[in-house]
């Protein structure tokens, strides 16, 4: 099957910024107001783009522009090519002020409200010439920006699919029940998640590994599961757990010093998978000596754990 051939050397940045303006704005004016240009010359600019490709790239209409298929493709390449141009800019740049290279850190919500602000700080101290790069992810989706090559490092609840990644210990933790101040399922025993299945449920956004624990578990149990709201943060979770607007699970060493400020109860799960796992993960062809002292560092405390426990076996 034969493959179109373009001039890429038509593409010079300021038409691809420009025609990323467009798609993102939908105005030909704005784009070429954000790119200092005349509206003839940006107009020209994306003919030209339209000339070197084949097909147009926008459908204009009284109202401004919308991408076509074509423009779509165009758009969503452009961006990432502008955004590794910046990235390349500013690792250039660092260079210059004794910053040698930079690792992206994929992480899911637990692992950064948890663990990763002390360490990535301590991890500064000790290497200062690595400059680390975090994004937060719902663990679902931290794999496969390991295998997209989007992130060095992953780090996330067990779980999701690793089939081509590397695996490493990172630490654990344990889910609670975060319930309103003096609700009828206040106590201390544990709790099986079942018995609280009649309640309204608040959580975080769809791919949060918590949340997709309690789907199977009502799933297993042949019950409904009554999810309320989704929200992006533990603060906000427990917010509306105050309000009375549910119930909600949160890993308990994030959780508790917000519920005590917010003055509402928790209560323990009497489920085995309220004790979860946090893995680090590289991809399986990873051999950089960079992103392997990272991992290291990483998971250092979880490989003394398991030294210590051998010796007390």
């Amino acid at each position: 099957m034969a493959s179109a051939s373009y001039n890429l050397a038509r593409f010079d940045l300021v038409s691809i910024r420009l025609a990323v303006a467009c798609a993102q704005g939908g105005s030909l004016t704005g784009a070429a107001r954000e790119a200092h240009l005349a509206l003839a010359a940006a107009s020209r600019r994306i003919r030209e783009l339209e000339g070197a490709i084949g097909e147009p790239l926008f459908e204009r209409h009284a109202r401004g522009l919308t991408p076509t298929p074509a423009g779509r493709v165009f758009a969503k390449h452009g961006l990432a090519l502008l955004q590794t141009l910046e990235r390349m800019g500013d690792e250039l740049s660092d260079m210059r002020h004794g910053v040698a290279r930079h690792l992206r850190l994929s992480a899911s919500t637990a692992a950064i409200n948890q663990f990763l602000p002390p360490l990535l700080a301590q991890y500064a101290l000790l290497r200062p010439q690595i400059r680390i790069e975090l994004e937060e992810q719902v663990s679902d989706t931290v794999p496969a920006a390991l295998r997209e090559a989007s992130a060095d490092v992953g780090v996330f609840v067990e779980g999701p699919d690793t089939a081509g990644l590397r695996t490493r210990l990172f630490r654990t933790d344990e889910l609670v029940l975060v319930l309103p101040a003096k609700h009828r399922l206040r106590g201390r025993a544990p709790l099986a998640f079942v018995d609280a299945l009649d309640e309204d449920w608040i959580s975080l956004n769809t791919g949060a590994a918590m949340l997709v624990q309690q789907q199977q578990a009502a799933l297993a149990a042949k019950r409904p599961f009554r999810l309320r709201m989704q929200v992006r943060s533990f603060d906000a979770v427990c917010h509306l757990v105050a309000s009375g607007l549910g119930l909600a699970i949160l890993p308990r060493q994030a959780a508790l010093p917000i519920i005590r400020a917010m003055k509402i109860d928790w209560r323990p799960l009497a489920d085995g998978w309220a004790q979860r796992r946090l893995l680090v993960a590289t991809r399986n062809e990873t051999a950089d000596p960079a992103v392997e002292d990272f991992v290291a560092f990483l998971a250092q405390p979880s490989q003394t754990a398991k030294a210590r426990r051998r010796k007390q076996q």
